[in-house]
């Protein structure tokens, strides 16, 4: 255990170790204030971020945040760095990091198996907004299955039916109203009022049927737990992707019912199933910041590096999509829109740097300080940023889980004002199906027309 200090204005800050800097190195975090580690000033913020920016990269190999003895992520972290590729940076400090990220010249594809979580997330501590979306801008991270997710200038999107019975009526008008607006090209993905294998293997069925039926280049996903889908995969459902909620400790993971052996037993259960068609990654995953401190299994660390830590774990099971639910957990972990603007943010480049394919569900809940001016400003970023996918209910109110996200309308703004494309799949999908004005922009179609393209659909 390493005791750091600054002096600054007079005033000398002493942080007990590692994880104590990190967090009061932290921009204000209602959550780390809940946990009792934030900083308890500005000035000794400044004084933790003046000492993390001249800590060497090297100190996260030998300082573990999560003891190594304890902790099955941390033993992963350790036990999969690539030293190699660390070499180009090796010498560095975490400011000097910083500016090498910053660099145009840099290639920020290139390190990810060098980087710690740790790492990238120090490093972020240090960054403004600009300075997120212009390293997230330049970090493309590319997976695919049926489409391909983040290619650059493209930005895909997740089309969420849910409904708060399964009504397979209601599901199914949510989806063929998002496949209208161009929407659905990272994933169709349902999240179910229940756990049941017989219902989540119904919903995977009638997406499935849907997808058949007008031949979309894009996959299904019913965001069960882990095991209905390991069980449900041996019964011969069809599962393209496997679905879980992870988070940046083991205790954390054990909250969620997972480990990282059952996490290899779903991902091999469904390469298995081998339904890509241009690729083979097969697992999605959900991470969120606060989800630790909620499980009580955050160890003294603060939310921003424990949210990086998930994509540690994610990273290892080559995963299609990855995405921080970043307003969902309530104004407790991100209180205001300020907050939840730069979690997002953060959580992108952080995810993307490490090599993970990030996503974003930016939404809020309602008795969070933050409204539809928020989520349309941080779009926006996300879109500057070169965010792979961001996710979509009808209307942006989520009928099932009762909270703020973007609504498909709010995928056709982003794309026409950054002159984003869907996947490049689903764009051919979109034009072949007569979808598209002459600018290829999804285009109103006459009532007719819809009755054509929906007739047969229950």
């Amino acid at each position: 255990m390493t005791r750091r200090r600054a002096t600054l204005g007079g005033h000398t800050y002493e942080f007990a170790d590692l994880a104590a800097l990190l967090a009061a190195a932290t921009p204000e975090r209602s959550g780390d204030v809940l946990a009792g580690i934030g900083a308890s000033s500005e000035q000794e913020r400044v004084a933790a971020q003046g000492v993390l920016a001249d800590l060497p990269l090297a100190t996260f190999l030998s300082e573990q945040v999560v003891p190594y003895e304890d902790d099955d992520v941390t033993r992963l972290i350790v036990d999969t760095h690539d030293r190699e590729a660390f070499a180009p940076v090796a010498s560095m400090t975490v400011g000097g990091f910083r500016e090498h990220l910053l660099r145009p010249s840099t290639d920020t594809t290139s390190l990810a198996a060098g980087l710690t979580p740790e790492m990238v997330a120090a490093t972020a501590k240090l960054m403004r907004l600009q300075d997120l979306v212009a390293v997230g801008r330049r970090t493309p991270v590319v997976t695919a299955f049926r489409s391909t997710v983040g290619l650059p200038g493209t930005m895909a999107t997740r089309l969420q039916p849910n409904h708060p019975t399964d009504d397979p009526g209601g599901v199914t008008a949510s989806i063929v109203d998002g496949l209208l607006l161009g929407c659905g090209d990272a994933v169709i993905g349902i999240n179910p009022a229940t756990d049941s294998p017989q219902r989540t293997t119904e919903l995977l069925h009638l997406i499935d049927e849907v997808r058949t039926r007008y031949e979309i280049p894009t996959q299904s996903c019913v965001l069960a737990h882990l095991t209905t889908s390991i069980e449900i995969m041996e019964r011969g459902a069809p599962v393209d992707l496997v679905f879980q909620s992870i988070a940046g400790t083991q205790a954390a993971n054990e909250g969620f019912g997972v480990g990282l052996d059952l996490l290899r037993e779903a991902h091999e259960a469904a390469l298995a199933l081998g339904r890509g068609t241009v690729g083979t990654n097969c697992m999605y995953f959900e991470t969120g910041q606060g989800s630790a401190l909620s499980a009580d299994a955050h160890h003294g660390v603060d939310q921003q590096t424990l949210e990086t830590r998930a994509y540690g774990v994610a990273r290892a099971f080559d995963p299609l999509l990855v995405n921080t639910v970043v307003g969902f957990i309530g104004p407790e972990y991100l209180r205001d829109g300020k907050q939840i603007t730069r979690a997002g943010l953060e959580d992108h480049v952080c995810g993307k740097l490490l090599g993970v394919p990030m996503g974003v569900d930016v939404c809020y809940t309602n008795h969070a300080e933050a409204d539809a001016d928020d989520t349309d400003a941080l779009l926006t970023l996300l879109g500057a940023a070169g965010c792979s996918f961001v996710i979509c209910v009808p209307g942006g109110d989520d009928v099932m889980l009762h909270y703020q996200s973007l609504s498909f309308h709010d995928a056709l703004y982003a794309r026409q004002v950054l002159g984003l494309q869907p996947a490049p799949e689903f764009a051919s999908w979109l034009a072949t199906m007569d979808m598209l004005d002459d600018d290829g922009r999804v285009r109103e179609l006459p009532a007719s027309a819809m009755r054509a393209l929906t007739a047969g659909v229950r």
